[in-house]
Order: structure tokens, then C-alpha cells, then sequence
């Protein structure tokens, strides 16, 4: 595939609240492709051809110089118009008001132009227009970590619920409150703020992605052994999980990934499409 991606993981204090930051550039063998949600904000700094965004039940977006995707739990289409050429970043759960200085709550299932909400990223897109993908990625780090912005008082106890539920999908978020010493309510209302979901909404997202990111699609699969091992009730609760965050029930998934993606290529949560 005429396809590079260059993927840095962030350490120190960026590494808090930005997943990952990357550079995309070249040609993909297929006309777009449907992104699983991961419970994260996606900003990316548009370096050549515009891409069009479009969010479940929303409204396509043409991205001609950046877009910041708010949290969303179900899946995304993403559809170059040409040759790709972009700077990413993936914010943790509770990055975005971090990182960008939006609520992410106002964001949640929405496409925006992402130069219009973040001031930094006009000059950044400048410096990004030359210069290899390395010098790229060092270039956006050193702008993310000098705007960082951690006064929220609540981001320590959302960052502990968030990794509470990553480690568990399937622990009561009453259970969770209460070890917090604080109400359910309280605890809805604070991390829906911090992460633009509600605490369940991404029990649901993180147990599809560990799924995902788990399965091998070049093996033969079994889904209801998959189900019972990663907390699903049974298989008919798992295909419906899969199917609401994918976008295809699980067979098409293992299908779509069979047939556009060599094994190395193979990327958890993108479905693709040449319809």
C-alpha cells in the first residue's frame, strides 16, 4: 500500500493527556473508511488535499486545513478527496479541554474546524508545511505541552475512573462512585464534563476497543468465547456492541480487514469501505 504513518506515543507530562500524535501521508487503496470510536478527541492539521469527515447522524465536514472530532461513540467516516498528507493527534479521555482549551462535552458525535476553536494550530500548520515526519511531530509535541493547561481540579479523579474502566469495562459505575466517595450523580456529571462521556458510555467504547485490538482477523474466530471472556452477557450483546461502534456486525469487520489490509497494515477499529 503507497501508505506511510509515522506514530509517536508521547512521554512526561503530554504523555497525560495526548494518546499519541502522528504524521499520515499517501494514497489509500480504498475510497473511505469507517473509525470505531476510542473514548478520545482527534485533531488533525490538514497538509494537502482536504478530507471529508462525517459523523454518525451529523453533518459531512470538509476539512481543508484541520479537524477536531469530539468524542463520539459511534463509528466515523473519514474520506480523502486525494493524495493524504496530515498531522494527527489522539488525546486520552481526558485531554481535550487539556490540550485544545475546549469542553469537550460541546464537541460530542461533531466535526470542527479544528483552526477555528485552537489558535496555536494557524502557526503550527505553517511550520508543518516542511520538514520530514519527525521534525513534524517534535514541532507539534513542543506546541502541545507549552499550551497545556491543568487546572482542572477534577482531572486526577477522572483519570482514575477512566483507568478503572479500562482495566474493568464491566465495574458499576456505582461501585466506582462510591469508592470515590462520592455520589453517582456526581461522578456522571464530573467526568461527562472532563471526558465528554458519560462514565458507561465509555465502559461500552473501551471494552469494543480492547476487542478489537485482541482479535486476530487472519484466525479463525469464535465471538462467543470472545464475548464471554471480555464481560459480555452473551454473543447477541457483543455483535450488537460491535455493530453499533463499527458500523458492520463483526463478520463484515474480519472481512473489510481481510481484504484491504495486509496483516502488517491491519489498524483495530478501521473498517474499510470501497463502496
Amino acid at each position: 500500500m503507497d501508505f506511510e504513518f509515522t506514530e509517536r506515543r508521547p512521554a512526561g507530562r503530554l504523555g497525560r493527556y495526548v494518546e499519541s500524535v502522528w504524521h499520515a501521508r499517501g494514497q489509500i487503496p480504498y475510497a473511505r473508511e469507517r473509525i470505531a470510536p476510542t473514548g478520545s478527541t482527534v485533531a488533525g492539521i490538514v497538509l494537502g488535499p482536504p478530507i471529508r469527515q462525517i459523523p454518525a447522524g451529523g453533518s459531512p465536514f470538509l476539512a481543508e486545513t484541520g479537524f477536531l472530532i469530539g468524542p463520539h461513540d459511534r463509528p466515523l467516516v473519514n474520506e480523502p478527496t486525494g493524495r493524504t498528507d496530515c498531522v494527527g493527534v489522539v488525546t486520552t479521555p481526558i485531554g481535550c479541554a487539556a490540550v485544545f482549551g475546549v469542553p469537550p462535552a460541546t464537541l460530542r458525535g461533531q466535526v470542527r474546524s479544528l483552526l477555528d476553536v485552537w489558535p496555536p494550530g494557524v502557526a503550527l500548520r505553517r511550520d508543518l508545511l516542511t520538514g520530514d515526519p519527525t521534525t513534524k511531530l517534535d514541532r507539534t509535541e513542543a506546541v502541545l505541552t507549552a499550551g497545556l493547561d491543568e487546572s482542572d481540579r477534577a482531572l486526577d479523579r477522572c483519570a482514575a475512573v477512566v483507568a478503572t474502566l479500562e482495566a474493568g469495562p464491566a465495574r458499576p459505575v456505582g461501585e466506582i462512585a462510591a469508592e470515590l466517595g462520592i455520589s453517582h450523580g456526581h461522578l456522571d456529571r464530573e467526568f461527562t464534563r472532563v471526558v465528554g462521556l458519560a462514565p458507561r458510555t465509555l465502559a461500552r467504547v473501551l471494552r469494543v476497543r480492547r476487542l478489537l485490538e485482541q482479535i486476530d482477523v487472519e484466525e479463525a474466530l469464535v465471538w462467543g468465547d470472545l464475548a464471554a471472556d471480555l464481560g459480555w452477557y452473551d454473543q447477541a450483546h457483543l455483535v450488537r456492541d460491535v455493530t453499533r461502534h463499527t458500523g458492520v456486525p463483526p463478520t463484515a469487520y474480519v472481512r473489510a480487514q481481510r481484504r484491504f489490509l495486509a496483516p502488517a497494515e491491519q489498524a483495530p477499529g478501521f473498517v474499510p469501505d470501497d463502496g
